[in-house]
């Protein structure tokens, strides 16, 4: 088991930034994916971005250059430092680990595949 925790989440204007951070704690040694997701009111759960147990990041399409995803293995902590935030960036932004047991990890990380463990998520807010 992974418990994960989100953090960072606010109200911005549009323009402005935000960096999130998940701590991660559990059997961290079994993380082999990490990854940031967004549900938006009335809408699917949808992916933002993923890493590597490598480092190798994967980004949705709209987040591409605003958005930066990083890990630091030594504090078991993931971030997302999100700049240039729009209006459509608002959000409930959830941090993932670890893709099932016999899937490999590139089928997490590119979003072809859920993860298993899920923090509550922390809200963004971006005002136009």
């Amino acid at each position: 088991q992974v418990q994960l925790v989100e953090s960072g989440g606010g109200l911005v204007q549009a323009g402005g930034s935000l960096r999130l951070s998940c701590a991660a704690s559990g059997n961290i040694y079994s993380i082999n994916a990490m990854g940031w997701y967004r549900q938006a009111p009335g809408k699917e759960r949808e992916l933002v971005a993923t890493i590597s147990r490598e480092g190798n990041p994967f980004y949705e399409d709209s987040v591409k250059g605003r958005f930066t995803i990083s890990r630091d293995n030594d504090k078991n902590t993931l971030s997302l430092q999100m700049n240039s935030l729009k209006p459509e960036d608002k959000a409930m932004y959830y941090c993932a680990s670890n893709c099932p047991d016999g899937t490999m990890p590139t089928m997490c990380v590119l979003g072809v595949v859920d993860m298993t463990y899920w923090g509550k998520g922390t809200l963004v807010t971006v005002s136009s």
